[in-house]
């Protein structure tokens, strides 16, 4: 499979369509003041979504992220939508990479996508880098994230120019609607669990506080720590993002994070890193975000269940691409057994029966 091709005619003769056309990317490029010459392009970032590649370009290290390859679900992947919001979060002095360019004709590349600079620095995923500190790494790893999601939730979204990003109201109740319809639309068997939890979600959803700049990803494994110290610089995958209830971010932030003793599944193994000796357990990271914010975290269970059910969902999707052969993510064919153990997780959560 060709991910990478120079040409508009090299791309027509592929049975797959590429991920990135590299001549018109230059003349995008050109036209955009981002370096010159040939673009050096290797996939990057390890992500089973949006597509991330670093583009290398004279002296120029850009970053350029695009949708994959369908078949997609409706509003999902949504690039365009997520360059906008950090445009928008840029500015605010809140940590994410800046937007460079954005280009909305998919007849460039064969889809949407923007362009942000490289940002240096490790996504934590299996091991700790040795050069980002010494033993008192991991409670502080675990404190950046939690104090970075209370930054985010403490943004004015009217003062940032977020009314229109999404609706407040009704929020959860649009999540188990929108994910159940995603399930349906999804699924490549029967996934009783997830139907199960999805009942017992709708029957049990709690009160909401104040909405917020919800991102709707937010782990470990989607923010970027510098090179050589345990301060967290950027924070990515922003397809996800709307506005909403900021306690659906905490529950999956936890409900993301490992424990020693927890089972593997595909979303905690992601960044199994936090099985490490040193590292706290969810119930700390949820308590720092209370004192930070006096927010209860009563129903933290049920926002837990929501993000594994969620989680599933949104993998089942990967898993149908990858039986449709276009993609070749090797994360993807684990994925038949791996959407069946976070659905019975969420099940087990929810207590049902």
């Amino acid at each position: 499979m060709s991910d990478v091709v120079r040409t508009a005619a090299q791309a027509a003769g592929l049975e797959l369509e590429p991920l990135l056309v590299l001549e018109p990317l230059e003349a995008f490029l050109d036209a955009a003041g981002l370096g010159a010459g040939p673009i050096e392009a290797t996939a990057i970032g390890g992500g089973h979504s949006n597509v991330t590649y670093l583009l290398r370009r004279g002296e120029e290290k850009l970053v350029l992220r695009r949708p994959p390859r369908g078949p997609l679900p409706p509003s999902a992947h949504d690039v365009l939508r997520e360059a906008r919001l950090l445009s928008a979060l840029g500015p605010l002095g809140f940590r994410v990479p800046a937007v460079l360019a954005i280009c909305e004709d998919s007849a460039v590349i064969g889809a949407p996508f923007y362009v942000m600079p490289f940002v240096e620095g490790h996504v934590l995923t299996a091991t700790l880098p040795p050069e980002i500190g010494d033993g008192e790494v991991p409670p502080r790893i675990a404190e950046e994230l939690v104090d970075c999601l209370v930054d985010l939730h403490a943004i004015d979204v009217e003062a940032a120019g977020l009314t229109a990003f999404g609706r407040p109201d009704g929020y959860l109740e649009r999540q188990i609607k929108r994910f159940g319809g995603l399930l349906e639309l999804n699924a490549t068997r029967p996934l009783p669990d997830l139907e199960r939890v999805a009942e017992w979600l709708a029957d049990n959803v709690p009160d909401s506080p104040r909405a917020t700049v919800v991102h709707g990803d937010y782990r470990l494994g989607n923010v970027m720590f510098a090179p050589a110290s345990p301060h967290l610089v950027a924070v990515l995958d922003w397809e996800m993002a709307t506005i909403g209830d900021p306690l659906a971010d905490v529950g999956y932030m936890t409900a993301m994070w490992a424990q020693a003793d927890d089972p593997p599944n595909p979303v905690g193994d992601l960044s199994e890193v936090t099985r490490l000796p040193g590292f706290p357990g969810r119930a700390a990271l949820a308590q720092r975000y209370v004192e930070a914010t006096g927010l209860s975290l009563e129903a933290l269970p049920w926002y837990q269940v929501l993000a594994l059910w969620k989680a599933a969902i949104f993998l089942e999707g990967s898993y149908r691409r990858y039986q449709a052969g276009t993609t070749v993510d090797t994360y993807f064919a684990r994925l038949g057994e791996g959407v069946e153990k976070l659905g019975r997780l969420a099940y087990e959560r929810a207590e049902i029966g």
